[in-house]
């Protein structure tokens, strides 16, 4: 089996997205190929995003805001929109799926912290999904 690709997509990806990917890259050990982007990317990380990921080991601080191509939802086995709307390219046969999540733009760390957790949580799941044995 060829290893999977994740693209997780929010507006300014540089919150939810980050996280996601931050946490997707790391569980997986490298069995999933990660993305992320956004529809109108930030010109860098939220820096409480940053912070709430170093608390769970998990370094951030070098990703970087991207703009949503559609090569980028081509090249993706599962795309994850996060409050994007609209805005992500719809191709016949990708399997998407939509997490509602707070948006941790202008939060403090106590209000991302749930954020993060809820991820994680979703994350996991994804990723046992991606990695069960196919029958």
């Amino acid at each position: 089996m060829t290893r999977p690709t994740v693209l997780f997509v929010c507006v300014h990806n540089a919150g939810r997205s980050q996280m996601a990917a931050g946490f997707l890259a790391h569980l997986s050990g490298g069995a999933v190929e990660v993305l992320s982007a956004g529809s109108m990317p930030a010109e860098h990380i939220n820096p409480v995003a940053v912070q709430a990921m170093r608390e769970v080991g998990i370094d951030i601080t070098a990703a970087v805001p991207k703009v949503l191509t559609t090569e980028a939802v081509r090249a993706s086995d599962v795309v994850v929109t996060m409050g994007c709307g609209d805005a992500c390219p719809f191709f016949p046969g990708k399997r998407y799926e939509d997490w509602v999540l707070d948006d941790p733009a202008g939060q403090g760390i106590e209000a991302v912290r749930p954020i993060r957790d809820e991820i994680r949580r979703r994350v996991e799941g994804l990723l046992g999904e991606l990695t069960a044995p196919q029958r």
